[in-house]
């Protein structure tokens, strides 16, 4: 009788749910195949760091990945990064001691205080690597091995290799194996004293020794330059085993496309082919660079990455495409072959080597480019959603005891300018054998057997295209129904063809993938995602929204609806037209000469009243409506006072006599020495930089967050980086106002505060040509303006000047080649500049 009660007892607990007694999971139960389960966690805690250019590697229990920079971070989740790197401190470098003095045997041909890197380094995208074959100097086998890039122009550049007993170093330096950018006979790059023909690098022995028969006349053009159109940038290596544990070498960048080695395990050495060739295929074989195995032509295609997948029985090529500014549109591709060294060809099976001087953008599966799961008025979180522009340049990394397989790659993000950071996304095959990229970060999820209920329902969806440029791929609004259908603003259908199977047709394209539950990072909900790839090699993402009702929408967004501090406006309105799950929000105004029913406002003349409207906003989705009202006030101008005018009359004083006189500095901010001159300006004289001083301005001119500033230019040459007017808290907090800035080169204002914005005016000023340059800070909202035009407005911009001690200056900062050409009439204001002020600012009869 006790048996028998206690398997009865023991039945009845098992028929209880575990929330009866009080317990509840902390991870989702993605086990369970029943529709509608809550399978909600806790919201993971990142901790970001930024390594640009990451190459990753798993040692015991510990990921790292290396970056450009000397930059590395280490993680034991993929989740928490921490960085035990000091960048190009030297000596006592973290990873190699006393770089100057260790890596000297490449930084001869580049890389350290020439051309590009005068003044500093330029030591990139580096790969490490465990190679239990590679023969020490102490006879004993095994070492860590990192191939790195050193730079000095866009093509000449040489790649090295240090090898180490531990992963964190410090490496010792062990020979520079690949050069580019060598000429036939002796020239050199401005602002460097290297030779650059072809005998200052390591070709002339490799002749000696037989490995080469001899140099080739292809690698120059008539001019005895180096033929980059054919030729690799000799940057970006990633090292690779085959299937046979034969060790090879991938690399180079956009000019002459991208090539492989095979690399001696012993020594770390490439096998040089010694004479050229040409693969089965038709592919070039040249006798010192090896393969070519993807680009060409001076078409955008860089960092490249292979891996070998032995459950596939292929490898696997990832190569970035554009820029990787933030206006750059970087984007990665993916291509595959049977053979370590190709040929490489994408989904619709085009050979990763272009055929001709052609565009590059059809070719490759698109993986991952600019887009944005926007968040629109009424859905789940907060902000503009989830995106990133420019991700790439990335690593994989493929467990083989799991089978779980991770994308890793920098990326920088909508609204925060360079600032970068690492992103890691886990990638699951589809069941054509091409590995598909989630659409969130990784937190933890894995790939699970998934219900057909809970795939019903309203998702955002990004297609990812095949183009790349500056703009940005977002959300648009779809229905997966249940007879199967798709309806929104796409059309087609939809299947589980598995446990976690996903076949999607849009449009009359058919993508392949999964089915995964992932972490929004808005909603802050873990919701059902899909990810998928079609035969075009265009890539689509959908992340599934809530299931609302159309009244829980209106609602929604009737109570999300917000135009901020109506009470004082001073800049048109943003009114969205569009809300959560594609609902109409239509305006009306009582006034349009105050604000129109799009937004735009008309601020009244300084010195009069406020003027004052109502915007009466019409929600709909469906047969359910509201309305929403929002009372405007529109603050009339008020002039900026004068608070610094420096005139330039043959002398650095200041006009107004609140403020002292300027000082000459040299070509930093905080050297001394420099000289000045003065010529014929926009009113009386002008100040006249030679491109080597610079003019340090009293501390204190700006103060608040409510500024303005005034200066006209005439750069006599336009140099990256350099600064007109420069104010900073600090080297990490400040305000640069460039000629020509790192957005595509625009005359912008550019801002560095943890975050870095950026206010690109769309257009370059001209040299030796005088141009009226202002830029406006009222509290966040920044105006720049040329030649009264105004050419940016946007919001958010950082509070520099109100906290703590300010300094300033005229053509130099901490980092930058200086100013070269003309400056006269700088003002700076207290508040904001009216209209009438600009352009009598502007005007050069004035």
């Amino acid at each position: 009788m006790h048996k028998k009660f206690s398997v009865l007892f023991l039945m009845v607990l098992l028929l209880i749910p575990v929330s009866a007694f009080g317990l509840q999971s902390d991870q989702p139960n993605q086990q369970s195949n029943k529709p509608h389960l809550d399978k909600q966690a806790d919201a993971p805690d990142f901790q970001e760091v930024s390594v640009h250019d990451p190459s990753i590697i798993k040692d015991g229990g510990e990921y790292y990945v290396f970056g450009s920079h000397i930059e590395a971070a280490k993680s034991k989740d993929l989740i928490n990064w921490e960085t035990f790197t000091n960048g190009y401190t030297t000596p006592n470098n973290t990873l190699y001691g006393d770089l100057s003095e260790n890596l000297s045997g490449s930084f001869k041909w580049a890389g350290e205080d020439d051309a590009d890197s005068k003044g500093g380094f330029a030591v990139w995208a580096p790969d490490v690597f465990w190679n239990e074959n590679y023969l020490n100097e102490d006879g004993t086998k095994g070492a860590y091995m990192i191939y790195y890039s050193a730079s000095s122009t866009y093509i000449r550049s040489a790649i090295g290799y240090a090898v180490s007993k531990n992963i964190e170093g410090p490496y010792k330096y062990a020979d520079t194996i690949v050069y580019s950018g060598f000429t036939k006979e002796k020239a050199y790059d401005p602002n460097s004293t290297v030779n650059k023909k072809w005998t200052n690098t390591n070709i002339n022995q490799l002749i000696k020794d037989g490995n080469l028969v001899s140099t080739s006349e292809n690698w120059f053009n008539s001019d005895g330059s180096y033929a980059n159109s054919q030729f690799p940038n000799a940057i970006d290596a990633n090292l690779f085993y085959d299937e046979d544990g034969k060790l090879w070498m991938t690399y180079g960048s956009w000019s002459g496309g991208i090539f492989v080695l095979e690399i001696n395990e012993s020594t770390g050495k490439p096998i040089y082919p010694g004479k050229d060739g040409t693969t089965s295929d038709g592919r070039m074989i040249d006798r010192y660079f090896g393969a070519k195995i993807a680009g060409g032509f001076g078409k955008s295609g860089e960092g490249p990455y292979v891996i070998y997948d032995k459950s596939t029985d292929y490898y696997y090529l990832y190569v970035t495409y554009g820029w990787l500014g933030a206006d750059g549109g970087y984007n990665m591709r993916q291509f595959r072959a049977k053979n370590p060294n190709g040929p490489y060809l994408d989904a619709s099976g085009q050979d990763a080597v272009l055929p001709s001087n052609t565009d590059n953008s059809p070719y490759g599966n698109k993986i991952m480019g600019n887009f944005l799961f926007e968040r629109n008025v009424g859905d789940e979180g907060t902000g503009r959603g989830a995106g990133y522009l420019s991700p790439g340049h990335n690593s994989v990394f493929l467990d083989k005891e799991t089978g779980q397989q991770y994308i890793v790659f920098h990326s920088r993000f909508p609204q925060k300018g360079e600032y970068h950071e690492v992103r890691v996304h886990q990638m699951f095959m589809n069941k054509d054998g091409w590995p598909v990229v989630a659409p969130y970060r990784y937190t933890g999820e894995t790939l699970d057997k998934v219900n057909r209920q809970d795939l019903i329902g309203d998702y955002k969806l990004i297609n990812q295209g095949k183009s790349y440029s500056a703009e940005t791929e977002k959300s648009v609004h779809i229905t997966l129904n249940k007879d199967n259908s798709i309806t929104g603003d796409a059309a087609g259908t939809w299947k589980k063809t598995g446990h976690h199977a996903a076949e999607i047709t849009i449009d009359g394209s058919t993508y392949n993938g999964v089915f995964v539950s992932q972490f929004d990072p808005v909603s802050e909900l873990y919701v059902m995602t899909f990810t998928a790839l079609s035969d075009e090699g265009i890539s689509i993402w959908g992340s599934k929204q809530s299931h609302k009702a159309d009244k829980e929408v209106v609602a929604a967004i009737a109570a999300d609806l917000n135009l901020g501090d109506t009470d004082q406006v001073i800049s048109s309105l943003d009114l969205p037209v569009t809300g959560s799950r594609n609902a109409s929000i239509s305006w009306e105004t009582s006034n349009p000469e105050v604000i129109t029913d799009t937004g735009k406002i008309t601020r009244p003349s300084a010195g009069t009243e406020p003027a004052k409207a109502t915007l009466t906003a019409t929600i709909a989705k469906g047969e359910e409506s509201a309305v929403k009202t929002f009372s405007i006030t529109v603050l009339p101008y008020e002039e900026a006072a004068l608070a610094a005018h420096y005139r330039f009359e043959d002398s650095l004083n200041e006009s107004t006599g609140k403020y002292g006189a300027g000082a000459v500095t040299g070509n930093r901010i905080d050297q001394d020495g420099g000289s000045l001159g003065y010529g014929n300006g926009i009113d009386g004289k002008s100040l006249i930089l030679d491109g080597q001083s610079g003019v340090r301005l009293p501390n204190g001119l700006i103060s608040s967050n409510e500024y303005s500033v005034s200066l006209w230019v005439k750069p006599e040459q336009l140099t990256m980086y350099t600064t007109a007017f420069f104010g900073a808290r600090d080297s990490n907090s400040w305000v640069s106002l460039v000629p020509n800035g790192p957005a595509d080169g625009n005359t912008m204002v550019w801002s560095g505060s943890g975050r870095w914005y950026d206010a690109p005016a769309g257009m370059t000023v001209k040299p030796n040509e005088w141009s009226h340059l202002a830029f406006i800070v009222d509290n966040g909202v920044i105006k720049f303006y040329v030649n009264s035009d105004e050419k940016f407005t946007g919001s958010n911009f950082p509070d520099i000047f109100s906290a703590g001690s300010t300094q300033f200056s005229l053509g130099v900062n901490w980092w930058d080649a200086p100013f070269k050409g003309e400056m006269d009439e700088l003002r700076i204001y207290e508040g904001a500049l009216t209209p009438g002020q600009l352009a009598e600012l502007a005007d050069k009869n004035k």
